[in-house]
């Protein structure tokens, strides 16, 4: 762990964070502990306080224990397979997806039709996973598409009519 003028890097098994924080906020290593303080208690510093802690927390969490998201796909015919780092996703268009993962993060399919993104930095899971989510959103009638691991996707009814049937 370095600290030096508003930049905190950390240090660990899985690699090292480095990032910018306001130099506003105190940062001090008590008894291998992270204090934040800040200068008074204004809203502004108050939001960065907590900010700053979470930020940091997120640091040493990844760089220990590392990030991981879930993304599923459902629909027929729907899969994901590697190519190198890359990963190809077939879901339904003319041709396959091709994606690349973000620097520091790692694609991996687990069973065809999930996918697995893990990372040491959250922010840049959270981005990359979003970003494959975003090819194919889960569709709002029939519920096919790409969605996080437990996501539950509201399913609207459709057409009144259909349910009746038709009128003569």
């Amino acid at each position: 762990m370095n600290i030096e003028k508003g930049t905190v890097s950390v240090t660990g098994p899985r690699g090292e964070l480095r990032r910018q924080l306001n130099p506003e906020m105190g940062i001090r290593l008590e008894n291998d502990r992270l204090i934040v303080s800040r200068p008074s208690d204004g809203k502004a510093h108050r939001s960065l306080h907590g900010l700053t802690r979470s930020l940091l927390a997120n640091m040493v969490e990844g760089v220990t224990k590392g990030f991981d998201k879930s993304l599923e796909m459902v629909g027929v015919g729907y899969r994901a397979e590697k190519a190198g780092d890359k990963l190809v996703l077939r879901i339904g268009y003319s041709q396959p997806v091709e994606v690349s993962p973000l620097p520091g993060v790692s694609l991996n399919v687990e069973g065809g039709n999930r996918i697995k993104v893990s990372g040491i930095d959250k922010e840049v899971v959270g981005e990359m996973a979003a970003e494959i989510r975003a090819i194919r959103p889960p569709d709002a009638y029939k519920g096919k598409g790409i969605r996080y691991a437990g996501e539950q996707v509201r399913i609207k009814a459709g057409k009144a009519g259909k349910a009746i049937g038709k009128r003569e």
